[in-house]
């Protein structure tokens, strides 16, 4: 038998799952392994939730009386430190079973009763916020204990990024840390990406395109918050990639009232036909805005780039034209002046590579800020592949930032230079020549301090002058 048929033996096998039980349970207990072996991905996924450094063990459906009647949360974590000792109560979902409130309020009470700190879930549904758990419970029974939320993306993501680019010392640990990773990805997991955008998106999506939406409509909010879920896990995604923490940017008055953002892009949905959101990604020039419009079946990826301060207008198009070599000729770059009104210019880059004057509206006002934008077709099915709004969205996001975003650079005014003593020739008097430097010298120091020696040289007056010598019989 040739070895390339040969099937290579995994440390988490996919093979045998007969259900969803068995699933979640297999997805449990290798995740809750690997963070007890792998202590930099441990600490990775327990610190954002609460808890100190330390020893972390983890254990698998732990029985627990509450009441009467018994509960079986999916896992533990506990992490011990001295006498100091943080424990949570996990609850996994794989595959589109969804999370019930009932059950984690039980699980909520069974941490207060035991003294614990916190309950995790973990399971495919995405947040539209950072923080916001996507089953609401009682928030009473969270007074005393933590209420945590992971989605698998943002679990994937995770470990991609401790093993590809923070690095773990022990490299077999590291390849325990891969061996999770590629379970994850596997489909038969249940560990799923981002695949669908509601049971609503098809009514809203139709009543857009026949204007009918109003902000009232009850199906909108759904659509609005499912936008928002699939920007997050856009930015789980380019995060991974980049071993960044990329995330949604929102206001603090939308993090404080998530319920703000939501009637926000409502209002837009029903009034534009359009979605809008951010992506705060570290270290670039501005946010990734994206703008999708179900209306017109369009999306544009954009961001803002302060001009130079200095310069002539031609040589700051110039200097935007320079950084974007790599970007496609489609893409669309507009231009604002400083202290104008409305709308600037606007050409695509094909054109403006030979004219740059194309942009430039008012050779008199200087420019402020210059804006590069791509277009794409956007999809209108509801879940994943061809045709899709979920791909067109993450597409468009991904092809903008390697061609375009990445490759962006803040001007920056070039460092102060010191001037530069006069050369003094050597046939004029040093007598009469000053070169000690003045704070009122300015850019004529070079050559008109030569100037205003030549001039002096030649009113210097005759020998036979009213200013004679004593004695001279004057």
């Amino acid at each position: 038998m040739a070895e390339e048929n040969w099937h290579v033996a995994r440390l988490i096998p996919t093979s045998g799952i007969s259900g969803a039980d068995e699933q979640e349970r297999r997805a449990t207990s290798a995740l809750l392994a690997v963070a007890s072996a792998v202590r930099e991905f441990g600490r990775a996924l327990s610190q954002p939730l609460g808890a100190h450094g330390g020893t972390l063990s983890t254990f698998i459906e732990v029985p627990f009386m509450l009441g009467d009647k018994r509960v079986y949360p999916d896992g533990l974590i506990r992490v011990q430190r001295g006498a100091r000792t943080w424990t949570a109560l996990v609850e996994v979902k794989t595959g589109n079973n969804e999370l019930h409130a009932e059950q984690i309020e039980n699980y909520l009470d069974v941490a207060r009763e035991q003294g614990y700190d916190a309950v995790l879930t973990i399971s495919n549904q995405i947040p539209a916020v950072a923080g916001q758990h996507p089953t609401k419970v009682d928030k009473r029974k969270t007074r005393r204990v933590a209420l945590h939320h992971l989605s698998w993306t943002q679990v994937l993501a995770l470990a991609v990024v401790q093993k590809e680019h923070r690095g773990v010392a022990d490299p077999e640990q590291a390849w325990i840390l891969g061996e999770l990773i590629r379970y994850l990805e596997h489909p038969r997991s249940g560990a799923l990406e981002f695949d669908d955008m509601g049971g609503s998106w098809v009514t809203v999506r139709e009543a857009v395109a026949a204007g009918t939406l109003r902000a009232s409509d009850k199906a909108a909010p759904e659509v609005a918050a499912r936008f928002d879920a699939l920007l997050r896990y856009c930015s789980l995604q380019l995060g991974r990639r980049l071993g960044e923490e990329v995330t949604p940017a929102l206001s603090r008055k939308e993090l404080a009232d998530p319920t703000l953002r939501t009637t926000t892009l409502v209002a837009q949905l029903a009034s534009q036909g359009v979605m809008e959101g951010a992506i705060r990604i570290p270290n670039t020039v501005g946010l990734l805005i994206v703008k999708a419009d179900v209306h017109a079946s369009r999306v544009t990826c954009y961001v803002d780039i302060d001009a130079p301060r200095e310069g002539r207008p031609t040589t700051r198009v110039n200097w935007i034209i320079r950084q974007l070599r790599a970007a496609p000729e489609t893409l669309r770059v507009e231009a604002f002046a400083m202290h104008a009104r409305g709308a600037g210019t606007a050409e695509l880059l094909k054109d403006v590579r030979d004219n740059p004057s194309l942009l430039i509206a008012d050779p008199s006002k200087e420019l402020r800020m210059f804006r590069v934008a791509v277009t794409e077709p956007l999809g209108t099915k509801r879940g994943r592949g061809r045709g899709s709004f979920i791909d067109s969205v993450a597409d468009a996001v991904n092809s903008f930032y390697s061609e375009v975003m990445q490759n962006l650079k803040a001007w920056t005014a070039a460092p102060p230079r010191l001037r530069e003593l006069p050369s003094v020739p050597e046939d004029k008097p040093t007598s009469l020549t000053s070169t000690a430097l003045s704070s009122q010298d300015g850019a004529e120091l070079a050559t008109g301090r030569e100037e205003r020696v030549e001039t002096l040289a030649s009113v210097r007056p005759p020998a036979e002058s009213q200013y004679t010598q004593p004695g001279n019989g004057g």
